[in-house]
């Protein structure tokens, strides 16, 4: 049975003449709040015309964040990470060291005013992402993420390895994705990963893939330039609990 999100068009570039997406790299570990809060104030900046889009890669400490559909009891271990309320959609995630975070802070109204869409172009980028690792990811029509068959742990069995949450404030979006590279796939043991219980979660790592971050980003932006348009290169930014 096909999908019905393969269906509609991975193209998501923005309008003839806009300016490339900045692109930018922190190498150290984030703070989520400090995250949040940049990001929010970047995609303010976006919907009023004073900031180019940007796609921002990091990596968050261990630590666990609940979106606006968390169910409570999804929260099989509160006090083994901190806990984050967050406004993006989806419900209880991991973030922590290994798992490469991307933040996008995208203009919809110069691309197309349409989530659905803008959600399927997220899921073809890490995709386009793990094909070139040759690892076959898969979109399911009643869940969102990214999925692995293992058929070597039986018949129907799948683990996610990418998950996608997402926020979108006057059609300039933030939140995004992350992608499980070398995460302490353990650490997932606290939470029912995305209220998900019938399936478990994987990395490119768990899969056999030895990779590093760094070889991650960069088929992660050229995926992403296919599908979104030109990159730029930027510095990262510039956070206060960095500042020193």
């Amino acid at each position: 049975m096909s999908n019905l999100r393969d269906s509609l068009a991975l193209q998501f570039h923005a309008e003839s003449g806009s300016e490339p997406v900045e692109w930018a790299i922190t190498d150290s570990l984030v703070g989520y709040d400090e995250a949040v809060a940049f990001m929010e104030a970047r995609a303010e900046a976006i919907a009023a015309g004073q900031a180019r889009e940007l796609v921002w890669l990091l990596e968050h400490p261990p630590l666990y964040t609940a979106g606006t559909s968390a169910d409570a009891a999804d929260l099989v271990d509160p006090d083994r990470f901190p806990v984050h309320q967050t406004g993006r959609g989806g419900q209880y995630t991991y973030h922590g060291p290994g798992q490469r975070v991307a933040y996008v802070m995208l203009d919809l109204k110069r691309r197309a005013p349409d989530l659905r869409r803008y959600v399927v172009a997220l899921e073809a980028w890490i995709i386009a992402t793990l094909d070139d690792f040759n690892v076959r990811g898969e979109r399911r029509e009643d869940r969102v993420g990214v999925w692995v068959r293992r058929p070597d742990r039986g018949d129907g069995a799948e683990d996610k390895i990418a998950a996608i949450g997402i926020r979108v404030r006057r059609w300039a979006t933030f939140h995004g994705i992350s992608l499980n590279v070398e995460p302490d796939l353990s650490h997932f043991s606290g939470i029912v990963p995305c209220g998900v219980t019938e399936h478990g979660v994987t990395s490119l790592v768990d899969l056999g893939i030895p990779v590093t971050l760094p070889e991650v980003d960069a088929v992660m932006r050229k995926a992403f330039e296919e599908i979104f348009g030109p990159t730029l290169r930027v510095e990262a930014p510039l956070l206060p609990s960095h500042a020193a």
